[in-house]
C-alpha cells in the first residue's frame, strides 16, 4: 500500500487558530485537484462541520482511546489508500490530555505542524517553538507557523528568535476575514456561518504563499483491514434528526448503522418535519436546541410524530441536545422557560459555564461503549438512573442513562463503533 503525505497540525493551547490553518490547508490542495482526507483528534462535532465543508469529504475521529488504536489506524490506511493528502487537526495543546495529540502523532508518525499565535509575543516564539519540539523528543515535528502576526517586520523577530533546527513555515497575519466565529460549545456549525467559503478561500490564498503549499512527506499507515459487522439491524429504518438544532452526530455512528444493514432516513424539527415514513426507531442527537426553543415548542407536526412513535414503543435514542428536547421544560440562563415534548420527565436548566466535560464510558450486557460528554446544563428528573457511566480517569460518577418507556436518554454522546452489538441493541429496544 503506497504511502500517502500527511500532517498533523497542533499548538500549544487551544484558541491559536488550528482549524482555520488546517481548513485552509485542506481547501488550498482541493483547489488543486488534490483528494484531501482530513480528521480531527478527540471527540469533536463542530471544528469537523468546518473541515469538511473545507476538504469536501466527511471528517472522522481520531483518539487513541475512545476510538481505539487499531480502528485509528484502519481509518488512515483507509484514507491513505484514496487521498494525496491527509491532514490531522489536533485537539487543545500538543501535550494535553491522556491520550493526548502528541501521543497520537507518535503511534503513527504524523509529522507535527505547530501553530503559535503570535499576538502580543516576539522573541518568547522561538521558545514557545522550542518547548513543543523538544519537550518529547520522540514527537516527529515539522515546523512552525505564526499566527496572527501584526506585520511584515513582526514576522521577521519571530523567524529570527527560531533556533537553526526548526524549520518556519511561514506566517498569517491578523485578518477578520480568515478568523472563524465562535460561541459556548465552540466554533459555530459550518451551516451558521454564511461567508465560510470566502473565509476558507482566503485562508487558502494566504497559505499559498508559505512553505506549506508544498506536500509533506509520506506516511505510511499500512494496508487497511476492514471489520465487516454482522447485520444485526437489517432492513430496519432509523430516522435522524438533522437540522441547527440538532447536528451533533458522528459520520462514523452513522456509517456504523449502515454496515448493520439500516436504512439512514433524515428529517429536521426545527423545520416541522414529520417522522419519515416507515420509522423504526429515532435518534435524537446533540446540538442547540437551547437557541431555537421557541421554534421547536410551536413545530406540531414533528412533536406530535415523535410522540406518536414513542407511545407506539418504538425505541428513541437520545443524546444531550436531543435529551434536553425530550424533558417537561427547558430553561435559559435568563430563567425562562420553554416547553418541550414532555416524554421524559424532568427539566434542565441551561448555566452559563460547562458542567460536564470528559470521555467515558458505558458498561453493557455487550461489553463497554466508549463516548464523552460535554454540556452547559443542569438536569433534574424524578427517574432513576438505568446505568451510569464511568469515567478513565478519576473516581468521579459518569452521565446517567435514563429508560422512559422506549426512550433511552443520556448526555453521554456514544461512540457506536466502539460495540456495535450495544448499538443495534438500542435500536432494537433491547435490553443492554
Amino acid at each position: 500500500m503506497p504511502a500517502c503525505p500527511a500532517l498533523f497540525i497542533s499548538a500549544p493551547a487551544s484558541g491559536q487558530g488550528k482549524t482555520t490553518i488546517t481548513a485552509g490547508l485542506a481547501r488550498y490542495h482541493r483547489r488543486l485537484g488534490r483528494r484531501v482526507r482530513v480528521f480531527k483528534t478527540g471527540p469533536d462535532f463542530l471544528d469537523p462541520m468546518i473541515l469538511a465543508q473545507a476538504s469536501g469529504a466527511p471528517v472522522l475521529s481520531l483518539d487513541l482511546w475512545m476510538v481505539g488504536e487499531a480502528a485509528c489506524r484502519t481509518l488512515l490506511a483507509q484514507a491513505a489508500a484514496e487521498a494525496d493528502l491527509i491532514l490531522i487537526e489536533g485537539v487543545m495543546g500538543l501535550f494535553d490530555g491522556a491520550p493526548s495529540s502528541a501521543d497520537l502523532a507518535t503511534v503513527f508518525g504524523v509529522p507535527v505542524l505547530a501553530v503559535i499565535s503570535a499576538k502580543a509575543m516576539a522573541q518568547t516564539f522561538g521558545a514557545v517553538a522550542f518547548g513543543l519540539a523538544h519537550f518529547r523528543p520522540q514527537v516527529p515535528f515539522y515546523g512552525v507557523l505564526a499566527n496572527r502576526v501584526g506585520s511584515p517586520r513582526h514576522a521577521q523577530m519571530l523567524q529570527e528568535a527560531l533556533p537553526p533546527s526548526l524549520r518556519w513555515c511561514g506566517h498569517i497575519g491578523a485578518r477578520d476575514e480568515i478568523a472563524l466565529p465562535d460561541r459556548h460549545l465552540g466554533l459555530y456549525q459550518a451551516a451558521e456561518i454564511d461567508d465560510l467559503d470566502a473565509r476558507l478561500d482566503h485562508a487558502a490564498d494566504t497559505l499559498g504563499e508559505t512553505a506549506l503549499a508544498a506536500l509533506p512527506p509520506p506516511v505510511d499507515f499500512g494496508t487497511p483491514v476492514p471489520d465487516i459487522p454482522p447485520r444485526l439491524l437489517d432492513r430496519k429504518q432509523i430516522a435522524i434528526a438533522r437540522d441547527a438544532a440538532f447536528s451533533f452526530i458522528y459520520p462514523a455512528n452513522v456509517a456504523l448503522l449502515e454496515a448493520l444493514g439500516a436504512r439512514i432516513a433524515y428529517f429536521s424539527p426545527l423545520a416541522d418535519d414529520a417522522l419519515p415514513d416507515h420509522t423504526d426507531a429515532l435518534y435524537l442527537p446533540g446540538g442547540y436546541p437551547e437557541l431555537h426553543a421557541a421554534a421547536l415548542a410551536a413545530n406540531t407536526r414533528s412533536a406530535a410524530t415523535i410522540r406518536a412513535h414513542a407511545a407506539a414503543g418504538k425505541p428513541v435514542v437520545a443524546e444531550c441536545g436531543g435529551m434536553l428536547y425530550l424533558l417537561d421544560q427547558l430553561t435559559d440562563t435568563q430563567g425562562v422557560g420553554t416547553p418541550m415534548l414532555g416524554l421524559v420527565p424532568g427539566q434542565a436548566t441551561m448555566q452559563k459555564r460547562f458542567t460536564a466535560l470528559g470521555m467515558q464510558q458505558i458498561d453493557s450486557l455487550h461489553g463497554p461503549m466508549t463516548g464523552h460528554t460535554f454540556h452547559y446544563s443542569k438536569l433534574s428528573t424524578p427517574l432513576a438512573p438505568l446505568r451510569s457511566a464511568t469515567r478513565p480517569q478519576g473516581d468521579a460518577p459518569g452521565e446517567a442513562v435514563y429508560r422512559a418507556g422506549s426512550i433511552v436518554a443520556t448526555y453521554m454522546h456514544t461512540y457506536w463503533p466502539s460495540n456495535p452489538a450495544f448499538a443495534a441493541a438500542l435500536f432494537h429496544g433491547e435490553a443492554f
